[in-house]
């Protein structure tokens, strides 16, 4: 069996498609497989699984059939903007989108909390990343919920039925999203908190790594725990199987990135899509054109 065969069958661990029994405990950030793989290894099987990427890319887009959203949560530092630099770098830019979801401005408040989500979804054909998701609003809020005063919503606030109501709303949407045809894949890049630590301290002691650095990681390091609580909230409450959750040990980035690209690498082959063919009187009027192309070069 090769490396990338092995590696595939590794992926079904990190997959959480039922919430119930759900423990985040059970999922080391250190892992790395355990196949033997050096991290040399790894760039080389990334360059690899690229190729194949671009390939499904194209037929994804060619069928107009389906849709990709993938969303990457995490926490500060756990390495969302470097998972998407080296995992889409091989992709068609014209058929990918990337949404960034800083804090929603005034504007945004005005709505419901999933209306700028639903408006970034992908076109059929197309990839779309989210980079942070509907998933701040049961995460942040969650740690903070003196923020939910802002959002214009009607009592009572910040109780146990407004977060099971909350995750029903992200449940429903997925769910909507997958009968439109859209593949939903949520990652969460599960890193410790030394690693995190660490991730921190390099950004302040290399200058041209400093402009990552927000005073704000800081303070929200402090909440440590209440996130990883809140984390696990809403893995266990909206993993389904048409939205599973890829809980990535991300210690590792290389091997966090490999995660990464192989999910989503299945998710596409699952579609068993090939290249469409024309229907009869397209493919004669082709033939034509070919023909005439053909003959002004003699």
């Amino acid at each position: 069996m090769t490396q990338l065969a092995k590696f595939l069958r590794a992926l079904d661990s990190y997959h959480v498609t039922d919430g119930e029994n759900f423990d985040l405990t059970q999922f080391n950030p250190d892992d790395d497989g355990n196949l033997g793989l050096t991290k040399q290894d790894g760039a080389k099987l990334l360059k690899d699984v690229k190729e194949q990427l671009q390939e499904l890319q194209d037929l994804l887009y060619a069928n107009q059939t389906n849709s990709m959203l993938i969303i990457l949560q995490g926490m500060d530092a756990a390495g969302k903007d470097g998972t998407i630099k080296h995992v889409m770098s091989g992709v068609n830019p014209q058929g990918v989108s990337v949404t960034s979801f800083k804090q929603p401005g005034p504007a945004e408040l005005q709505h419901g909390f999933l209306w700028r989500i639903h408006a970034a979804a992908p076109q059929v054909g197309r990839i779309a990343i989210f980079n942070r998701s509907q998933y701040e609003d049961v995460l942040v809020t969650r740690v903070h919920p003196d923020i939910l005063e802002r959002e214009h919503l009607p009592r009572p606030i910040n109780t146990p039925e407004f977060w099971k109501g909350r995750y029903s709303d992200i449940r429903h949407l997925e769910h909507y999203l997958n009968r439109q045809g859209t593949i939903v894949l949520k990652f969460f890049l599960h890193i410790s908190k030394e690693e995190q630590r660490e991730r921190l301290l390099e950004r302040l002691n290399l200058p041209e790594k400093r402009w990552k650095f927000s005073p704000a990681d800081i303070h929200e390091r402090e909440f440590w725990d209440d996130y990883t609580s809140a984390y696990r909230d809403a893995i266990a409450e909206t993993a389904r199987p048409h939205a599973p959750w890829i809980v990535v040990p991300a210690n590792h980035k290389w091997y966090a990135r490999l995660v990464v690209i192989g999910a989503i690498i299945r998710a596409l082959k699952a579609l068993n899509q090939t290249i469409p063919k024309a229907a009869p009187e397209v493919s004669k009027s082709l033939d034509d054109y070919r023909a005439r192309l053909m003959a002004e070069k003699e």
